[in-house]
């Protein structure tokens, strides 16, 4: 009986150290009752990360993702910067790396950008807090230890920094660049699957704009692309490098869109499908799935999310009305996030505070799974794991 007693106590200690990973058969060795735990439904499958954006200052909120896809609070993060308390118009304020070991963050009140260090368990330990090397930064993306960051204020630019093994980030010298223009109102920073373009959205000027990353992290000029449609917002990348970038046409009724393109060495973009419509309003954030299949956009004026076929780059709305997934009037959704098998798509809702989740059926359907909150004002990005 003691041995019974000793062994559950063994199983639960190891889950508390290293959480559920999702998939029962990574959980090894002496820990066939921690498997069956995962297996269960009971156990810490993943998290999912929202910041604060609060202007008394800036904390990154943990959830943690049991494995039916569901939300429990899990812990607040302080970032050591202050946020801006309002909407910032943007995709990527908060991002967690390919790797799964490091999560990042802009501080938009304080012109800084975090590093956190990821524990097993989803937990944070920040590791550095630095300047951003511009103003309200809005967007940073990560490939490797590369990190670039995007400065909205002023005339806009954005900045490359190092990230080292301990978690501090380093500004690379002479690594600022500008926008395609002043005032452009920039939305996103994302390096493409290679790590090679960095690729930023502008939704004053309809332009994208593509960075050629060359040796020492340093990036080229800024090579101006015109958008298919109107207020190119929030992006994503498929695995095979394809482009899907959505397009608020300020904020009209019913007129939001997507495009898709293919993005060459040197930075051009190449029209796969252009403008494929919601019919829904304000088409502003986006994610795919990591098989490439399908592409969700949320619209914040209709309280809906939008999906695609999305495979060979090709874009099909997936519902003739676009609405894969209502959330309601009153929502405003605005950040998207996938959990790293794809299986479950969360929503942070900027009207009623809250986090919606769903389940992604094998046809690219949204399920609903609940909603979490209650969010601070002001809250802004969403990223899982």
């Amino acid at each position: 009986m003691n041995g019974r007693i000793n062994l559950i106590a063994g199983a639960v200690l190891t889950l508390a150290y290293v959480g559920c990973s999702g998939d029962p058969s990574r959980v090894t060795g002496l820990l066939p009752l921690a498997a069956t735990f995962c297996a269960s439904g009971s156990g810490v499958a993943g998290n999912v990360y929202t910041m604060t954006n609060a202007t008394g200052g800036n904390a990154v909120l943990v959830y943690d993702r049991v494995a039916d896809g569901t939300l429990m609070p899990a812990g607040s993060f302080g970032t050591g910067g202050m946020g801006s308390g309002g909407g910032l118009g943007n995709q990527g304020g908060l991002i967690v790396s390919d790797n799964g070991r490091w999560l990042l963050t802009v501080n938009a009140g304080s012109n800084t950008i975090t590093a956190f260090r990821i524990h097993g368990d989803g937990s944070l330990e920040r590791t550095s807090t630095v300047a951003s090397g511009g103003t309200q930064p809005i967007s940073v993306t990560i490939s490797g230890d590369l990190v670039y960051a995007l400065n909205a204020g002023g005339s806009g630019n954005i900045v490359g920094f190092r990230l080292g093994h301990d978690g501090t980030l380093s500004a690379i010298p002479g690594s600022a660049r500008s926008l395609s223009a002043a005032g452009v109102g920039p939305a996103q920073i994302e390096f493409d699957p290679d790590g090679r373009v960095l690729v930023v959205t502008e939704k004053a000027s309809n332009h994208i704009t593509t960075y050629v990353v060359g040796s020492g992290g340093l990036a080229s000029a800024p090579n101006v692309n015109v958008s298919n449609g109107a207020t190119p917002f929030g992006f994503a990348f498929s695995r095979t490098g394809v482009l899907i970038v959505s397009e608020a046409f300020g904020g009209a009724p019913d007129a939001s869109a997507a495009s898709s393109y293919t993005v060459d060495a040197n930075g051009a973009l190449h029209l796969i499908s252009g403008s494929v419509p919601t019919s829904e309003t304000a088409a502003c954030w986006f994610v795919v799935t990591n098989n490439g299949r399908f592409a969700y956009t949320s619209n914040t004026g209709s309280g809906t999310i939008s999906g695609y076929a999305a495979g060979g780059g090709s874009l099909t709305l997936l519902d003739a009305d676009g609405e894969t997934a209502v959330i309601g009037p009153g929502t405003a959704p605005i950040d998207l996030a996938l959990s790293r098998n794809s299986k479950y798509l969360y929503s942070l809702n900027s009207a009623n505070h809250t986090i919606s989740a769903f389940a992604v059926g094998a046809d690219g359907s949204l399920h609903p799974l609940g909603t979490t909150g209650s969010l601070p004002a002001g809250a802004n990005g969403l990223a899982a794991r």
